[in-house]
């Protein structure tokens, strides 16, 4: 039986830095007061702020940013290759996108995130494919996401 180990490297936090083994984080920085649960993998060159919240089962890719104050669900998947040229980009980083999160941002489980910008105080419910920017503080919902309550 082969037994994995959670692996952080090259890391930077703020105080109160808390994580829920196993994880697997590497080339990240963080606020103060972070919180990343289990069974989540964050990549290099994401940066997430004071207080914010990253629960289990989630995936941050490359080239993320998320503000302060955030709530990530559980299974919440940021994708930053847009599957331009109809396949994957693989290894040409010049391909990836960008994700930008801001602050008060509240992300319900199970959803897709992908190169987007998200304003300040908006809601993302469950289950929600996000594949337009964000731009206005409202609810939004649904597979593509749209806007469901101001």
């Amino acid at each position: 039986m082969k037994v994995f180990k959670s692996k952080i490297n090259n890391i930077t936090h703020g105080k109160n830095f808390q994580v829920v083994d196993p994880v697997n984080i590497y080339g990240a920085k963080f606020g103060s007061n972070c919180f990343v649960g289990p069974f989540s993998e964050i990549q290099k060159n994401v940066t997430i702020g004071n207080n914010t919240r990253i629960q289990s089962h989630t995936f941050i890719c490359e080239k993320v940013k998320i503000g302060s104050k955030c709530f990530i669900g559980h299974g919440v998947v940021f994708i930053n290759d847009k599957f331009e040229d109809g396949k994957p980009a693989g290894g040409n980083k010049k391909k990836w996108k960008k994700i930008n999160i801001s602050n008060n941002v509240y992300i319900g489980s199970n959803s897709t995130i992908l190169p987007v910008k998200i304003c300040s105080k908006v809601v993302i419910g469950a289950g929600s494919v996000i594949t337009k920017d964000c731009l206005e503080k409202k609810i939004y919902a649904g597979n593509p996401a749209r806007e469901i309550k101001k």
